[in-house]
């Protein structure tokens, strides 16, 4: 008994971890003509990631106006593009990152006069959630409560690699703070230094001025 209340936490605590450790983030937004607007998301490396967007017809009897559609492209921190899309009414992307660090999506209205505003939908899901479990059970002729194991086993392989992640990460801070202050002890040095030069070169030229008027 004491086994099975056991087992129930520690499935409860995958499935908390499991729920903050998928990122889906789903918005709303307006973007006037002329205009551009980037939505950044921090990823890390082979983490699977899976975005899709739309332009709100403002009259649904209409086919939606050229200079309502956007131009959208994605792009990591070193200035790769990993998917661009030319005055496009909706899209859809789906890569594995191979580059850690922040990724970009930028959308970019058309200029037309006069100015006019689209609105934008946008979901942009990393890591479990990106991934179609439904296509998995419809592949693997699983029943649902295997699934749900295969999504917690893949929960917790995720928590694994974003703990290692942030390891790293935390590691590198470390470097970095020790680096930046070295160079302030440094720089304090030097401008002591730089300091009592400039004081010593006072006396020295008041000393010698007050020589010349024999006042000393």
């Amino acid at each position: 008994m004491i086994q099975i209340e056991t087992q129930k936490k520690l499935l409860i605590l995958v499935i908390t971890y499991g729920l903050l450790s998928c990122t889906t983030e789903s918005i709303r937004f307006e973007l006037q003509s002329s205009h551009t607007k980037c939505i950044a998301e921090e990823l890390k490396v082979n983490s699977m990631t899976v975005g899709k967007y739309s332009v709100i017809n403002p009259n649904e009897d209409i086919p939606l106006p050229d200079f309502h559609k956007v131009t959208v492209r994605v792009t990591s921190s070193n200035g790769n593009t990993y998917h661009h899309g030319d005055k496009v009414p909706s899209g859809k992307f789906a890569f594995m990152t191979v580059e850690a660090g922040d990724y970009m999506a930028c959308f970019s209205a058309p200029d037309h006069q006069p100015p006019i505003t689209s609105t934008i939908d946008f979901e942009w899901k990393t890591g479990v959630a990106a991934k179609d479990w439904s296509s998995v059970a419809k592949k693997g002729q699983v029943d649902l409560m295997e699934l749900e194991l295969k999504k917690m086993y893949d929960t917790v392989i995720s928590i694994q690699e974003e703990m290692f992640y942030l390891r790293e990460r935390e590691e590198e801070m470390q470097v970095l703070n020790k680096t930046t202050n070295n160079r302030m002890a440094w720089l304090s040095f030097l401008s002591l230094i730089v300091c009592l030069s400039v004081a010593g070169l006072q006396v020295w030229h008041l000393k010698t001025f007050f020589e010349k008027k024999k006042l000393i």
